[in-house]
């Protein structure tokens, strides 16, 4: 897909995320939607093609650094739980509380009985977070094996994107089938009639983001909402005024 077609296609998505960020106000609805996936897989491009062109007071971004010390002794869920939305707010988690599920349980920050705990924990709370009124989605985006090297290696030589490849991204790249294990019992643990996994191929960042997108859309009844006639208002008459006689510090204009 060139890069003429994916933006006009994002435009029109863009359009209907307004529409839908009306509808969650007015309707007070609350919706989450939960991202995982590996390393390179593309959750962070996604989640600001749906973020750029909708408020961040509706629209609340979830990504959590590593656990304090005082966290690591709470209960699992607990430092999730608070982050859920209110009626009129729709979070996006950039990986979420399955962490314990992936990153933990691969790396050995988990003990295998604090996932399985986790395991039968997990359709309880997400069984009381939809009958809280939650809209809940889980998206795992799947990405090769080739696709993630070439994606790492580019991070590597690029200024702008280097600082994403933590020591921890570089210890969990060599373990590949470790985490295809422990996605495949992810899934099987918490594939839930009510909150399912959808899995996007996300080889094609471009085609990722709009089948994503689409798919979230299509996944909440929201409708398009009644607007008042925006108008620009007359501007007030200058009443005297008159710019002030000192110098001003003006940014050099070098391009």
């Amino acid at each position: 897909m060139n890069t003429k077609q994916y933006e006009k296609e994002l435009a029109s998505l863009q359009a209907e995320l307004v529409k839908l960020q009306e509808w969650t106000v007015q309707t007070g609805a609350k919706i989450c939607v939960v991202f995982e996936g590996r390393d390179g897989a593309g959750k962070g491009g996604t989640i600001k093609a749906i973020t750029e062109r909708v408020s961040p007071r509706v629209f609340r971004v979830i990504a959590l650094p590593a656990p304090t010390d005082r966290e690591k002794t709470q209960m699992y869920m607990q430092r999730y739980i608070p982050r859920l939305p209110a009626a009129g707010e729709i979070v996006l988690f950039d990986r979420s509380w399955y962490n314990r599920a992936g990153v933990e349980r691969v790396m050995g920050f988990s003990t295998e009985e604090q996932v399985q705990t986790f395991f039968k924990a997990v359709p309880l709370m997400e069984r009381a977070i939809i009958g809280s009124g939650i809209i809940l989605l889980k998206y795992w985006l799947e990405v090769s094996e080739e696709e993630q090297t070439r994606r790492l290696k580019a991070r590597i030589t690029d200024e702008r994107k280097v600082w994403k490849l933590s020591p921890m991204d570089l210890r969990s790249y060599s373990r590949w089938y470790d985490y295809s294990r422990a996605r495949d019992d992810m899934f099987a643990a918490t594939d839930l009639d009510e909150a399912p996994w959808y899995v996007v191929r996300s080889d094609d960042k471009k085609r990722a983001r709009l089948n994503l997108i689409t798919h979230m859309l299509g996944s909440i009844p929201y409708e398009t909402m009644p607007r008042s006639v925006v108008r620009l208002p007359e501007r007030q008459k200058p009443g005297g005024y008159r710019e002030p006689d000192r110098p001003v510090r003006y940014v050099a204009e070098k391009f």
